[in-house]
């Protein structure tokens, strides 16, 4: 089989006001020259390990056919992509992450191309992959609300504590906000149904969602307190208190500048990141701006958390290292979703306006982008927990901007989750993806179709998009307006956020693929609504309502996945008995070590209930309470059975095993 081919260009499949169909050509090479992908053979892998831990910079493997290879192309380095991280080595090594490498070489002396092909040849050489510049699919930024609407709007609020609650027609549509002359474009519930999901949850601060983005601004004040941060790392990007791989990563990690430094206020940044974040968890019931889907009630730890993982900067084109990076990244360090508001343009896309599609199957795209899927794949398999909420993580991914009949890669995928966009009505946004590849649709906005309602006090790329947070050189008030499939993609990925946060209330468990399946099957059917013709004024942002235009809504039918998203189907469904109870977890404990364990995690109610905990061999363990939490301490060697038993009268059975070498994740 051939280990080397597709060269792609990746586009980020968002939408901004007034530029939704215009792509942005690739200025640079399609990939970064001077770097290639290589996954080794084990061995070849141990033999750089070791070279690397005697802390030199390490140009050959020790194999005789690659160092050939390496010393021909004029080798700098070579590094494991990923970086080391004890804690979840054990896992890297099982996924076969461990095995990829970036090497570096003179650019001066082979070509890319040439060198993929070289290492393509050696037997120890499994895959080899380009590192592929990642070009943003747009120019522009958003439509700010300006500073005097946000004010009027903070004092006219009457009963709802987000002042600007009103304005968010895709959180909750009573049918009422698009009507001109008799003709309406809005439908009740037409919606991502959060005012009924909020009477169950209102998200969990437990729940990380990790933001594959631009930069977002950590310190916005609708923000600030549904940023994740890392307890285990200190506030100097100089070290690595935590030893996973990445200096100074307090709220995540910039992958473009390889630094903890989260950089937002780029002169050429749209905001993207900050609106997303804001879709997802801006901080509800706080008096300020928007609400969000699971943004929480303005209590202590309700709201889910948002990891900054930074792939965007300004007009720098990132890469695929960068990005793979940015998901591994994400598992390891707590998140369950994966927002990802990018993606390939869409093979069924038009070349004339977009270029030529790369990967036009899965197949294609697996054979393609080999680390990209296995970083996926990763991400999918070992993020979340066996004794939490959710088993394995859920990818979210916009379907793309190109009205085509087919969503982009990666997110067509049938194991991951890609999203259409829809109106105010249930119809599809004139610029969405649909068909194959299609899971879902949620509520992306559609300046084109809304034009009519443009007045003195509203602007064109305003009426009908989606109100969010941003940055305040892109928005002095801090927020303003922005559309497409990648605004839709963040409903998605919050609403899963709150299911799982509904789960963690209920101390029931899933496997990942329940939850996705879950999701998919409480959609709301919108077939109904694709009949005759929706009229619509392209590029209107642009140029005016000067290009009228008329999309068949019968096209769409059964072509917008299962339908729109409905977060309180989903909850309801989640509460109905699915999924398995959370039980207690077995304890691992090294000779001489401790593990502490919250005991409220396991049991409905758990922080109002006392607990007692025995174990049959006292002589094996210390168990003693500390901090809300229970401290097993290992005495020697060996197994004992134990019981945890609740105020309420719950208990649960489980083991406890001290043995050398053990962690809370097993044995190393």
């Amino acid at each position: 089989m051939n280990k080397f081919l597709y060269i792609a260009v990746l586009l980020l499949a968002v939408s901004c006001s007034g530029d939704f169909n215009q792509p942005l050509e690739p200025t640079e090479a399609p990939y970064v020259e001077g770097e290639i992908l290589v996954k080794f053979s084990t061995d070849v892998a141990e033999m750089i390990d070791v070279a690397a831990a005697e802390g030199t910079s390490v140009t050959r493997s020790g194999d005789i056919d690659v160092d050939g290879v390496l010393k021909a192309i004029g080798t700098c380095s070579v590094e494991r992509v990923f970086p080391m991280d004890a804690a979840t080595e054990a896992q890297t090594v099982e996924s076969g992450l461990n095995l990829w490498y970036v090497v570096r070489f003179d650019r001066s002396k082979c070509s890319t191309a040439d060198v993929a092909r070289r290492f393509a040849a050696l037997g120890k050489v499994q895959v080899v992959d380009v590192n592929r510049n990642i070009k943003r699919a747009y120019t522009g930024k958003a439509t700010p609300l300006s500073k005097s609407r946000l004010e009027q709007a903070q004092t006219t609020r009457a009963t709802v504590s987000d002042p600007l609650l009103a304005a968010q027609w895709n959180l909750i549509n009573n049918g009422d906000q698009f009507i001109k002359d008799g003709v309406v474009k809005s439908v009740k519930d037409a919606d991502v149904q959060c005012a009924a999901a909020w009477e169950r949850t209102t998200g969990d601060s437990s729940v990380v969602v990790a933001v594959l983005d631009e930069g977002i601004f950590i310190d916005h004040p609708d923000l600030k307190a549904n940023i994740w941060v890392n307890e285990d790392e200190i506030d100097d990007n100089n070290t690595d208190a935590d030893n996973n791989g990445y200096k100074g990563d307090i709220h995540g990690y910039n992958f473009v500048h390889n630094s903890g430094h989260i950089v937002s206020n780029n002169a050429l940044d749209s905001g993207h990141g900050t609106h997303v974040a804001g879709v997802i968890a801006a901080v509800n019931n706080n008096g300020e701006g928007i609400s969000s889907i699971a943004g929480g009630n303005g209590g202590a730890d309700s709201g889910v958390k948002i990891m900054v993982c930074q792939i965007f900067s300004g007009n720098t084109a990132t890469s695929i290292l960068s990005t793979v990076r940015a998901i591994k990244y994400a598992a390891d360090n707590g998140a369950v979703v994966l927002q990802c508001s990018w993606g390939y343009i869409s093979p069924k896309a038009n070349a004339y306006d977009w270029g030529e599609s790369y990967f036009n199957t899965k197949d294609e795209w697996i054979a393609g982008s080999p680390l990209e899927r296995e970083a996926i794949e990763y991400f999918t398999h070992y993020a979340g927990s066996a004794n939490g909420a959710i088993e394995g993580g859920i990818a979210v991914f916009a379907g793309g901007n190109e009205s085509a009949p087919a969503a982009g890669f990666p997110g067509a995928a049938d194991e991951y989750i890609s999203v259409a966009a829809t109106a105010a009505d249930f119809t599809p946004a004139v610029y969405t993806n649909y068909g194959p590849g299609t899971t879902i649709s949620a509520p992306g906005g559609d300046q084109d179709y809304y034009f009519e309602y443009v007045d003195q006090d509203h602007r064109y790329g305003e009426v009908g998009c989606i109100l969010s947070t941003l940055p305040y050189h892109v928005a002095e008030s801090g927020y303003g307006y922005m559309e497409g499939t990648s605004m839709a993609c963040p409903h998605v990925s919050g609403v899963v956020a709150l299911g799982i946060s509904y789960a963690t209330q209920l101390r029931r468990h899933f496997k990942a693929s329940e939850l996705q399946k879950l999701l998919v099957d409480t959609a709301v059917p919108i077939d109904s609504y694709m009949t005759g013709k929706k009229s619509y004024c392209r590029y209107v942002a642009d140029i005016g309502p000067i290009q009228p235009m008329q999309m068949n809504l019968s096209d769409f039918r059964g072509q917008m996945g299962a339908g729109q998203i409905n977060a309180e189907a989903f909850l309801a469904a989640i509460a109905d008995g699915a999924g398995a109870e959370m039980v207690f977890p077995n304890i691992y404990i090294a000779l001489g070590g401790s593990v502490a364990v919250n005991p409220a995690r396991y049991f409905v109610g758990g922080d109002s209930l006392t607990y007692t905990v025995t174990a049959s061999d006292s002589s094996l363990v210390e168990i003693t309470a500390a901090d809300g939490k229970i401290v097993f301490c290992g005495l020697k060697s060996g197994s004992t059975k134990a019981t945890i038993k609740a105020s309420n009268g719950k208990s649960f059975d489980f083991t406890v095993t001290v043995r050398r070498g053990a962690n809370d994740n097993g044995w190393l």
